[in-house]
């Protein structure tokens, strides 16, 4: 995501300075738009190294934050999203910083176990449905409102799943793996989805809006995780899955993955948390972020799906993958 919003400002030719960790930079990204950007290293749990990345800054869009449904990340996900965004809203207030943009989740938002339609009003509920990512994603957010009550100026962004091209072995990256090496299953629930550059470009036009103390859920549309899981399959030419994964297949495979990390040291493709989110049926309202922005608009989903397997075919044919 990080990668996707310098690719956008760059283009736009607005000067950025961004933190990173290593020297690893990713290959999904042209390198000639890294080479305009100023680079800082750092990371959001070193408070020396944040502070001095936004001195002389203007804007912060902080997208910085660790994706994972795995019970052995617990701790991890807590420093990285809870106390990494303090220290970034800190960092903020403490340089002046004049507009602030944080990348948040619709997982923010939290899950009930119903079926329901979720806007921007929607309520945090502690609940068993609600994943750990989700709830270190709500406790940012809470940071993130702090700040904004001590004097930042900015708004928070809920994107939903988010697909595009990029490093298919992690977050959703690895369902374009698993749909490629032909996956059997599919699941009928119903999730929100949004491609990756769109979700840079309501970044980009938040960064430079008036907007303040407001979230918006970034969604291009509701579809059924069967549909999506097609979409991929057609766009690499390869079988679609075939199989309903029931409630209880999804139970005992989460296990089975379980099991077989244990013995191979790996992580699990699969868990508790993402298993039961495939069989949940949440749709997200996107309406209010088209009002906020009249000149923005999202591409249909069908079309982002199309060009991150075009993509992602020709990175396997360059090596890349």
């Amino acid at each position: 995501m990080g990668s996707y919003i310098l690719k956008n400002l760059v283009e736009k030719g607005v000067p950025v300075r961004a933190l990173r960790r290593s020297s690893k930079l990713p290959f999904f990204i042209p390198a000639s738009i890294f080479d305009q950007v100023e680079w800082v290293n750092g990371d959001v749990l070193d408070v020396v190294s944040l502070r001095e990345a936004m001195q002389d800054v203007t804007g912060v869009i902080h997208a910085a934050a660790l994706v994972s449904y795995q019970p052995s990340d617990r701790k991890r996900l807590y420093q990285v999203n809870v106390e990494g965004t303090a220290n970034v809203v800190n960092a903020a207030i403490e340089r002046g910083v004049a507009r602030f943009v944080h990348i948040s989740s619709i997982a923010a938002l939290g899950r009930s176990g119903k079926a329901e339609k979720i806007t921007e009003e929607r309520q945090w509920e502690d609940n068993k449905s609600n994943t750990q990512y989700g709830i270190t994603k709500h406790l940012a957010e809470l940071e993130v409102w702090r700040g904004l009550a001590e004097g930042l100026h900015g708004v928070i962004l809920n994107p939903s799943m988010i697909l595009g091209f990029g490093d298919w072995t992690q977050s959703s990256g690895a369902l374009f793996k698993s749909v490629y090496e032909e996956f059997p299953f599919y699941t009928t629930g119903i999730n929100g989805f949004v491609g990756v550059e769109d979700v840079a470009e309501a970044a980009a036009q938040m960064l430079q809006s008036e907007i303040h103390q407001k979230r918006f859920i970034v969604n291009a549309e509701n579809w059924c995780f069967q549909d999506m899981f097609n979409a991929i399959a057609d766009g690499f030419s390869v079988k679609r899955p075939r199989w309903r994964a029931t409630p209880l297949m999804g139970e005992l495979a989460w296990r089975s993955a379980r099991l077989k990390a244990f013995f191979t040291g790996q992580k699990p493709v699969l868990s508790k948390e993402t298993a039961r989110v495939a069989q949940s049926i949440s749709e997200f309202d996107n309406s209010a972020l088209l009002q906020a922005l009249p000149q923005f608009s999202f591409t249909p989903l069908a079309q982002v799906i199309k060009d991150a397997c075009t993509k992602y075919l020709q990175a396997m044919k360059d090596g890349k993958l």
